[in-house]
């Protein structure tokens, strides 16, 4: 005798969860891309550490975002795999006086994600220069810092994708 009563399966996320899933996964990969040249930590550990430990978690009562997996991973390798091209793009962009290796190692975290993205991603770079904004707010909140980099990916964005604009 087999039992047809069904499983109930979770409800696939819907148009508005989704474009937060994929903002979370961006915040989540500027803050794994810090970790690694923070801690010298290996790519595939990281991404690790953060599907397991940070996706969804529960920190002090409050509770992190799901993130996208795929865009996660993928903007991670890409940002590895892109690094060198990326910095040159980033270094284009800075005022001639302020090497990538000289700014905020977060923001240079970011400008590796988001070039990943540039580089190798689907998002068009309009997209990506705002939800990058965005992410720099929430680390640089009622600074400077959000117009400058809104400034330096405008520059990578049409360096990387220039029939996008």
């Amino acid at each position: 005798m087999t039992d047809d009563t069904q499983i109930p399966q979770p409800a696939a996320p819907s148009g508005n969860q989704k474009r937060k899933m994929r903002s979370a996964s961006r915040l989540y990969a500027v803050q794994a891309l810090f970790q690694m040249e923070a801690a010298g930590q290996t790519v595939d550990k990281v991404i690790h550490e953060f599907e397991e430990h940070r996706f969804g978690a529960t920190y002090e009562g409050d509770e992190m975002a799901e993130g996208d997996f795929d865009l996660f991973r993928k903007t991670m390798r890409d940002a590895v795999n892109w690094q060198a091209k990326i910095d040159q793009m980033t270094d284009r962009a800075l005022v001639a006086k302020w090497p990538i290796a000289r700014i905020d190692p977060t923001l240079r975290a970011l400008f590796r994600a988001a070039g990943a993205e540039m580089i190798e991603g689907v998002a068009p770079p309009k997209v990506v220069i705002v939800e990058y904004v965005d992410v720099t707010k929430a680390f640089f909140p009622e600074t400077k810092e959000p117009k400058f980099v809104n400034a330096v990916l405008d520059h990578m964005a049409r360096e990387a994708k220039p029939e996008a604009f």
